[in-house]
């Protein structure tokens, strides 16, 4: 095969796999995983239920990809927030905040927060990873620095993670209006990581 073929044929496989996620996302977002038809969605991008067979085995298998995309998009976003903030303590201080304040957004709350778990059980492993890696960098700058008490970074961060996670979830539960939560989960997080500081 000349490489101009391969060179259009890998474009070919990338489009229609990104114009499936796109579609798919979409649809998860406003109908939920448990309400898309396959079908529908397949038949929105103009391909076929076998194009998603072959890209992404099934509806779980796309659900997946489309939870991994949205999960480095926060990622990039959490980190933003973080190199843009004036001291090491507000950057670590604003990405812990900024993770909750994340679980009102529509998108976010229906696939991260709500379909993810209903199917999976759970955030995906790497980007927990991810996570957990990020909240200790920052703990092992701050315990360095003097602004936080000498702890266990690894076991601290995941201790964090887990604690903003299950807030995250909390918040999301509610149908209408997660303004509340999200304030009282704000709150408590400031007076928990308040805690962790040197006196």
């Amino acid at each position: 095969m000349p490489p101009q073929t391969r060179r259009t044929r890998a474009t070919m496989i990338e489009q229609t796999r990104a114009k499936l996620l796109e579609t798919a996302r979409l649809a998860f977002a406003t109908k939920g995983f448990a309400h898309t038809s396959m079908d529908d969605f397949t038949a929105e991008a103009g391909l076929t239920r076998g194009a998603l067979y072959h890209h992404f085995g099934n509806k779980e298998g796309l659900l997946l990809a489309v939870i991994e995309q949205i999960e480095a998009e926060v990622a990039e976003r959490l980190q933003a927030v973080a190199d843009a903030a004036p001291t090491p303590w507000e950057s670590f201080r604003r990405r812990c905040c900024t993770y909750l304040e994340l679980s009102v957004e529509p998108e976010i709350r229906r696939i991260i927060l709500q379909d993810a778990r209903a199917v999976f059980g759970d955030v995906p492993q790497a980007a927990q990873s991810v996570g957990i890696a990020a909240l200790r960098a920052s703990l092992d700058v701050l315990v360095a620095d003097g602004t936080v008490a000498a702890l266990h970074t690894e076991v601290t961060a995941r201790m964090l993670y887990g604690a903003v996670t299950e807030a995250s979830f909390w918040i999301a539960e509610v149908e209408d209006d997660q303004q509340p939560r999200l304030t009282q989960a704000l709150q408590e997080l400031e007076r928990l990581l308040t805690g962790l500081k040197a006196h």
